[in-house]
């Protein structure tokens, strides 16, 4: 994933928590919010419940190379937080989670 395409600043991941409804599945809460930008930009997020700190950005670095894996609509934020249920799962399983999820919000365009 691009730097340009991602979410860091602390208060934008809580107006968009603070003001959106999510979206969640038993690995994932997804928020998503339109935007006036002709860009997309995704955050993500992981709790220390989940892990130490090689666990964490390890489920970070795949998270990315997933969302790295589609063609996106743009004019969108989307914050996706990863919750403990998540380490059951393995790489395919985690793939084909988050990207069901990305088609039902219709963000997808299609897979490169």
């Amino acid at each position: 994933m691009k730097k340009q395409n991602i979410i860091k600043k602390n208060t934008d991941f809580q107006r968009i928590i603070k003001s959106i409804r999510p979206f969640k599945s038993k690995y994932y809460i997804v928020y998503f919010e339109n935007i006036q930008l002709n860009n997309y930009f995704f955050g993500i997020s992981v709790s220390k419940k989940i892990g130490n700190a090689v666990v964490r950005n390890k489920l970070k670095r795949q998270i990315k190379n997933i969302i790295d894996k589609n063609n996106y609509q743009n004019n969108f934020n989307c914050i996706i937080i990863l919750r403990t249920s998540i380490l059951e799962l393995n790489y395919q399983q985690k793939e084909e989670e988050l990207n069901k999820i990305l088609y039902k919000l219709s963000i997808i365009k299609e897979k490169k």
